[in-house]
């Protein structure tokens, strides 16, 4: 007999009864609802929670790209895109390769996006990001069901690979296309090349392939002549300082033109290491204050690039009490003498490509090119070969020494007195004019004759003082200074002084703009001691002509320009159309003897 049917048998007015009586006690012990205390609503904070702060997003991930024009220092990568994806030839892999920090991962996200980007109005491929897209949030936060994203450092095997290549032939779920990102793809194994090369070669018209890797070298040839390749070059030091300043901007502190470049410089071209150098950097003031360049060379703990610079040309001057100085400075502020000597070392090998192939070539600042420049004009090739290879024995030193800080002291004595010495092309000039090869070159203060071979020095007669210099021009002056090997004054001197008067012992001048404010100074300085006399050295608001760097442009775009209206120059340029004249170099003319007449024997015809 079945059981009678509960709910059928109450009345129809017990139908619609509450389920408990809201008089009654609670079952469990409670009181009454009406005297029951509301409880606490669940989003309520905590007792000394109450002013709790959000979690913190680093300026890396928060600054990240989400846009190809947000992308710094890639313009080249940007535009090729661009045109491929406007005329619809787009690869079926990609293989993006540079340093870390340039932006391969960003840019696989943005490539993933570029290719499924879909809106109301389009339903194409397209660069153009400014709008989200349908797929575009789930691909930015990585979990969008046809963009995979992979490390092969923890796939490397080649099982990893063929479960992977297995999914490539069944179609997207919801996007155009199936979008495989793989990052740091060198590591994989070679079998997972193998397994790969076949799916690359021919893969299907759904499937794309987007290859991140900062060993480049490492990935086999048959993997990259398959990929359209895009080289993210280094951020340039003045374009990430550009951006760091717009980031703090935008973060509303205050950080010091000198400290950005100093950032800059520290990053190394990476745009993520300079922003988590400027995370840490804007801690190091309080609230509404500046950052100050000392705090951030305090931080980084490196060798400031301009120091180091100074600190090269006093080495190349031979004033060694100043270099030693100038150490001792970098050495306080926290400077590591290893990381000096390699400073040393790039500063030398700068100066020979800026000799070799101008300040351009050194990818520097451009005051710091300028003054690389003017090292290399002034040291002989044969010199800054002798420096390097003395440097290279320094590191090691350093590197090896108990004390590094006074085996890098001992480098620059030593770097110091063979800057002074001659070379061997002087010594076989010396030996030609019947000098004598031992004398102490002039400006060493006699230290070939301590440094060995003391008896055959001394049997030597005492060479006369040479006598003070007295320029009566200012060309003169010039000269002067660059005989002396004082690069930076030197420099200054072409660059910031617009002459208004010159007598000897007097010089008026006009300072250019951001001219150092010690170069009066430096120069009276340098002028006394070279000529033993006192000079007044003044400055004056206006009045003065064209500095020598000045000059040396305009004569170079007058020469340009008488070039570039020869008849036979405008004939080149207009059968080669887009052709420019971009450098003017001058080649030494041969001269041709021509036959004496005289000299020639009479034939019997004649």
């Amino acid at each position: 007999m079945a059981p009678p049917d509960i709910d059928s048998d109450l009345p129809e007015e017990d139908l619609d009864a509450p389920e408990r009586d809201e008089n009654t006690s609670d079952m469990f012990g409670g009181g009454t609802p009406a005297t029951q205390a509301e409880p606490e609503p669940a989003s309520r904070p905590a007792p000394g929670m109450a002013n709790e702060v959000p979690a913190y997003t680093v300026l890396a991930r928060k600054y990240r790209p989400r846009t190809f024009e947000d992308l710094i220092g890639q313009e080249a990568m940007v535009r090729t895109l661009t045109n491929a994806f406007s005329t619809g030839r787009i690869a079926h892999a990609f293989m993006l390769t540079g340093v870390r920090g340039v932006g391969k991962t960003t840019t696989a996200r943005l490539l993933a996006r570029a290719l499924n980007y879909e809106t109301d109005t389009m339903d194409r491929p397209s660069v153009d990001l400014t709008a989200d897209g349908r797929h575009c949030a789930g691909i930015i936060e990585g979990r969008h069901m046809d963009v995979l994203e992979l490390d092969a450092a923890s796939r490397t095997g080649v099982d990893d690979m063929r479960e992977l290549l297995d999914s490539v032939r069944y179609a997207p779920v919801e996007a155009r296309y199936k979008v495989y990102v793989i990052d740091e793809v060198h590591m994989l194994s070679k079998g997972a090349f193998n397994a790969l090369l076949k799916t690359l070669e021919e893969p299907p018209a759904h499937a794309k392939f987007i290859f991140a890797t900062t060993e480049i070298r490492k990935v086999p040839v048959t993997i990259l002549s398959r990929c359209q390749r895009f080289d993210l070059r280094r951020v340039e030091p003045d374009v990430l300082s550009a951006h760091l300043e717009k980031v703090a901007t935008q973060e509303g502190c205050l950080v010091e033109s000198e400290a950005l470049a100093l950032i800059a410089r520290a990053a190394e071209g990476s745009v993520r290491d300079g922003l988590s150098l400027l995370d840490q950097a804007l801690v190091q003031a309080e609230a509404g204050q500046t950052v100050k360049a000392e705090t951030v060379r305090d931080m980084l703990g490196l060798a400031d690039r301009a120091q180091t610079i100074a600190l090269f040309e006093l080495i190349m001057s031979a004033r060694t009490a100043e270099a030693m100085e100038a150490f001792r400075t970098l050495y306080g502020f926290g400077a590591d003498p290893e990381q000096i000597i390699d400073d040393l070392l790039e500063h030398c090998h700068m100066a020979s490509v800026a000799k070799t192939l101008g300040p351009a070539a050194t990818r520097l600042p451009n005051d710091q090119a300028q003054r690389m420049a003017a090292l290399g004009t002034n040291l002989s090739a044969g010199t800054l070969a002798r420096v390097w290879q003395l440097l290279l024995k320094a590191h090691d030193e350093v590197r090896r020494a108990p004390d590094p800080a006074a085996a890098a002291e001992m480098a620059i004595l030593r770097l110091a007195y063979a800057s002074d010495l001659p070379s061997p092309e002087d010594m076989v000039r010396r030996l030609q004019s019947g000098d004598s090869p031992t004398a102490p070159p002039p400006g060493s203060g006699g230290r070939a004759a301590a440094s060995g071979g003391g008896a055959v020095a001394m049997a030597q007669p005492r060479a006369e003082a040479t006598p003070l210099a007295s320029p009566q021009t200012f060309d003169e002056t010039v000269a002067l200074i660059e005989s002396k090997r004082d690069v930076k004054l030197l420099m200054d001197v072409r660059r910031f002084v617009k002459l208004v008067s010159f007598q000897p012992g007097r010089i008026t001048f006009e300072p250019v703009p951001d001219c150092p404010p010690d170069l009066t100074r430096r120069l009276v300085g340098r002028l006394r001691e070279w000529t033993g006399r006192p000079w007044l050295v003044a400055t004056e608001g206006g009045g003065g002509g064209e500095s020598l760097y000045e000059q040396e442009r305009r004569r170079l775009n007058d020469e340009k320009a008488a070039i570039q209206s020869d008849p036979f120059v405008l004939s080149v340029l207009e059968f080669f159309p887009g052709a420019e004249l971009i450098n003017i170099r001058k080649l030494a003319n041969t001269p041709v003897e021509a036959p004496v007449l005289g000299d020639v024997e009479p034939t019997e015809d004649e």
